[in-house]
């Protein structure tokens, strides 16, 4: 998934806070979902050996500022297959998240995964839509295949994490967003988070 950071503030599951609060996170998850697929970089995927300085230099990244632009160039890495009907299907599947056809969505990436079931982003995108439509069980398989291809995957680390914020699993919530800082120290959502949900875990154990 995408969302890793998205500057949502969380003070109790999501389950909490019912209806509206979803759908304004999940409005928020798919604008930056859009953003990070636009950029147009050189072919690459998950094993792309670039990542290893990329991660380094986010680990080792002073301040948000500085983390930002490893943090996209990772994003583009992630997003480019090598394969031009995988990508072709990648910028149909965007636009039709970005459109909120989420079904047209769906089946662009299912055809992803198919296609190249070694290619991570796609299991990611689709976890994203499957999140988006509400299919939590379906959005935390593709999760898992993720980052079985790609173990750094902040963004579906953080999807993991909103899953169980939704399913009112705050201690579950609060190991995803700290693999998260693991990551990405940098990563102001999940530190945002990650504060909310020990002061709910806190306030429970009282």
């Amino acid at each position: 998934m995408i969302g890793a950071d998205s500057r949502t503030v969380f003070s109790r599951p999501l389950r909490a806070i019912g209806l509206a609060g979803r759908c304004r996170l999940r409005s928020v998850v798919l604008a930056v979902a859009v953003v990070a697929a636009s950029s147009q970089p050189a072919p690459a995927r998950q094993d792309d050996q670039r990542l290893v300085g990329l991660f380094e230099g986010l680990r080792e990244a002073a301040t948000e500022a500085e983390a930002g632009p490893i943090e996209r160039e990772i994003w583009d890495v992630w997003m480019q297959s090598g394969r031009a009907e995988v990508d072709d299907l990648m910028a149909q599947g965007v636009e039709a998240m970005s459109a909120r056809a989420f079904a047209r969505a769906l089946e662009a990436f299912d055809r992803i995964v198919q296609l190249d079931p070694g290619f991570a982003e796609g299991w990611n995108k689709r976890a994203t839509v499957h999140w988006l439509m509400d299919h939590n069980a379906q959005s935390v398989v593709d999760i898992r295949r993720t980052l079985a291809l790609e173990p750094r995957h902040f963004g579906a680390i953080s999807g993991m994490g909103l899953i169980l914020m939704e399913e009112g699993d705050a201690a579950g919530a609060l190991k995803a967003f700290e693999a998260v800082l693991e990551i990405n120290p940098n990563a102001r959502g999940a530190k945002r988070n990650i504060e909310q949900l020990r002061a709910l875990i806190k306030d429970d154990s009282v």
